[in-house]
């Protein structure tokens, strides 16, 4: 069986292993490689650019080569391929804890009960709830889905179909570590400056194809180019801006502005300014998008590499 079919049926099972078992409780295997780069962190840290390089290109070097090892191990035989990339596949998604996640919120904002709503908000974002109304805790889910329907699934399936298991794992790390350490506080301004560059670079052919796929599978394909030609570039993420954007405009709200993160203020531009406020309905409608989105990026990305290397 050639590469191009190993990873189509591979990532078809395990996008279908997520749909159905979404995160495991316990032993994720995302969450260990988090531990492992904690200890390596741990021996490494120096406020320092080099060290925080060198951190980065240990931990995701290590996740690439154990891809590569597996996948040499297991390529004599065509059926523990398909289960070895389903299993890397279903390790590295997130698309069902995300839609989870979002539609828990969405119960409890539907029943009035916003203090659910804001206990729940922290497994979905780092947002400060306590500084959110209904609407704003809405906002915040429709953004986050937006933007982790690209780095938590569709930028995955990418660099799958880039690289097979390798590029799977890859991704996740490089993903992994910029929400370790690539943020910008006192400790990791400089410690993790490479681990957020690469990051951006990562995510970004991720990003624009899930901007075309909001486009295309939205309830508003022009209005989605529309905000993603005249807002996306004023957004402060190269790859969250075209992603929120054609998600705002898709579904017809407003994205953006006044933003809390642990006690930091932050003045974003708005996106989609002709757009509505976010609602309450509007977390179902992109839960439904995001769904759309994941499914056709599995043909894309899968269709991509049956053309690349053949059946």
């Amino acid at each position: 069986m050639g590469a191009g079919r190993v990873f189509a049926y591979g990532a078809a099972a395990g996008l279908i292993g997520d749909l159905l078992l979404g995160d495991p409780r316990r032993g994720h295997p995302v969450a260990a490689f988090g531990r492992a780069a904690g200890a390596v962190e741990r021996v490494l840290w120096r406020d320092h650019r080099g060290w925080g390089a060198l951190h980065t290109a240990v931990c995701v070097g290590g996740a690439v080569a154990l891809g590569a090892v597996a996948e040499r191990a297991v390529r004599p035989c065509a059926v523990a391929s398909v289960a070895l990339t389903a299993a890397a596949t279903w390790a590295v998604v997130g698309g069902t804890s995300l839609a989870r996640e979002a539609e828990t919120i969405g119960r409890a904002l539907e029943a009035g009960d916003v203090e659910a709503a804001r206990a729940r908000l922290p497994h979905l974002c780092g947002r400060d709830p306590q500084a959110l109304d209904a609407d704003g805790i809405a906002r915040a889910v429709v953004e986050s889905v937006a933007e982790n329907t690209s780095d938590a699934v569709v930028g995955a399936l990418v660099w799958g179909a880039v690289g097979g298991v390798p590029g799977l794992l890859g991704f996740r790390a490089v993903n992994t570590l910029d929400a370790m350490v690539g943020h910008r506080s006192a400790r990791y301004r400089r410690y993790g400056w490479a681990s957020a560059r690469l990051d951006d670079l990562a995510g970004w052919p991720g990003a624009r194809l899930t901007a075309v796929l909001a486009v295309l599978a939205g309830p508003d394909p022009r209005g989605a180019v529309r905000a993603w030609r005249a807002d996306a570039a004023q957004h402060p993420s190269p790859n969250a801006g075209p992603v929120e954007a054609s998600f705002a405009g898709a579904l017809g709200v407003r994205l953006g502005g006044t933003l809390s993160y642990g006690g930091r203020v932050e003045h974003r531009p708005v996106l989609n300014t002709g757009g509505r406020a976010v609602a309450r309905r509007d977390v179902e409608r992109v839960v439904r998008l995001s769904r759309r989105v994941t499914w056709l990026a599995l043909g894309v990305c899968a269709g991509a590499r049956l053309l690349k290397r053949g059946k």
